[in-house]
């Protein structure tokens, strides 16, 4: 505690804490007067005057005025928006710091919530810490008191656009040029009819995809036409839902990526969901199918399976790949992934994850291992299917921290396995978002 006097003070303005810990949201958390204070932009060890900005009855939000003692892991954040921009939470500490707070995050909830520890923790998964993000939703407001059209990510713990010049995130054809595709904008008749973008990159392209809500005038087109010839973007108008998305020019190249270690090419819609950072999605396919221990004869069921993105690596080293996927059109362009790459041995299905099966196809063969990769709420509706299988072993590839530990509470407690290994993956540098992978083997009888 920053504060040993006895007695309660009246709030102040300013005061002093002694960062403890990081919390889950990546901001520092101390203690006055037996309250915890969460600081922005602080870390383990140093010592702040901060500034309350919001008050609650057990806890203080707050913000970082003064630092009078810095943290050796402590680093100059390379973006200059950071602190504004709330797209990074951790541009202040140094890698290996982000990792061990995202390691122990990890560690912490499975014991608190799971109540299991893992017999063998992974080495965490690392790789380009900047330029790496191939996926990202834009927003878009044009502001006339601020000089025109802003694009970029939402101001931190606020709703506005935060007015960027780049972002260092973001892959450098995109981040680099934020100035100039808000320029583009600002000639447009629909600039204020234009509130986001989706940019999905691929290994042959780079896609923009304009949500427009008013129809764009020709000269409209013309002027997007000539910004994406200008820059080698292919530009996309959505003036709707998401299967209103189109190209604008006839001669768009299909996206795709590719995983040479398998001899795969996986073809996506810019819509689509694909892991935002290339390096470590490949060091997860590779660390899965590793953990897998996979002789070639075994049938695996892969839950939650997406484009194909785990499954036509399996298929190269399985005899047997059972998917399924809620997403119909997702599965329609899986079978055609598979298709393209001569997978013959997937075996794709539709059925909804987020409810307990009924006596559905997939469950009507043994499986002998299982991959499941489910979004944020988890995979807790379809354990007991999962369970009751007899899998050997189950590879869990989970995006928070908090379901994966409740899952794995399930999984061990309930239905017998054991939590053989779990470690992070570095999905999202400079961010508090944690992606880990966990292992379960069943316990003999």
């Amino acid at each position: 505690m920053s504060r040993r006097n006895s007695g309660r003070r009246a709030p102040a303005d300013r005061d002093v804490v002694d960062i403890e810990d990081l919390a889950s949201n990546a901001r520092g958390v101390g203690h006055v007067d037996g309250k915890a204070v969460f600081v922005a932009d602080t870390l383990p060890g140093e010592r702040a005057l901060y500034r309350p900005t919001k008050r609650k009855k057990s806890f203080d939000e707050a913000s970082l005025e003064t630092l009078f003692s810095a943290s050796p892991t402590r680093t100059t954040p390379r973006c200059q928006h950071f602190g504004l921009c709330g797209g990074c939470a951790l541009q202040h500490a140094e890698a290996d710091a982000q990792i061990a707070f995202k390691q122990t995050q990890l560690l912490s909830a499975l014991a608190r919530v799971g109540k299991v520890e893992p017999e063998i923790v992974l080495a965490p998964l690392m790789d380009a810490q900047w330029g790496y993000r191939r996926r990202a939703r834009l927003g878009v407001k044009y502001v006339e008191k601020k000089g025109g059209t802003l694009v970029g990510f939402r101001e931190r713990g606020a709703p506005f656009i935060a007015l960027l010049r780049r972002c260092e995130v973001l892959v450098e054809e995109v981040g680099a040029r934020l100035i100039e595709i808000a320029q583009m904008i600002d000639g447009l008749s629909i600039r204020e009819r234009l509130p986001q973008i989706e940019v999905a990159v691929a290994d042959n392209a780079i896609a923009l995809v304009f949500r427009v809500l008013d129809p764009p005038t020709a000269a409209d087109l013309e002027r997007l036409a000539a910004f994406g010839q200008a820059y080698e973007f292919s530009i996309y108008l959505q003036p709707g839902n998401e299967n209103t998305i189109a190209a604008l020019a006839d001669d768009a190249p299909a996206l795709y990526y590719d995983l040479p270690t398998y001899d795969a090419r996986l073809y996506f819609r810019p819509s689509d969901f694909v892991q935002i950072h290339a390096g470590i999605n490949r060091q997860m396919i590779d660390q899965a199918l590793s953990l897998l221990d996979l002789s070639g004869d075994e049938t695996v069921l892969e839950l939650f399976a997406g484009l194909g993105n785990f499954s036509l690596p399996l298929a190269r080293r399985a005899a047997r790949v059972i998917t399924v996927e809620g997403e119909a059109g997702l599965v329609e362009r899986a079978r055609d992934n598979a298709r393209i790459n001569n997978a013959c041995n997937i075996t794709a299905y539709v059925e909804n994850l987020f409810e307990p099966p009924a006596n559905p196809a997939w469950l009507a063969e043994p499986v002998d291992k299982v991959l499941i990769d489910p979004p944020r709420s988890g995979a807790l509706e379809i354990l007991d299917a999962v369970a009751a299988t007899g899998a050997r072993r189950i590879v869990y590839c989970s995006c928070h921290p908090a379901t994966l530990a409740r899952d794995a509470h399930e999984l061990v407690h309930k239905h017998g396995y054991r939590l053989t290994h779990a470690g992070v993956m570095d999905m999202f540098p400079h961010t508090a978002h944690i992606e880990s992978m966990a292992v379960f083997d069943r316990t003999q009888d």
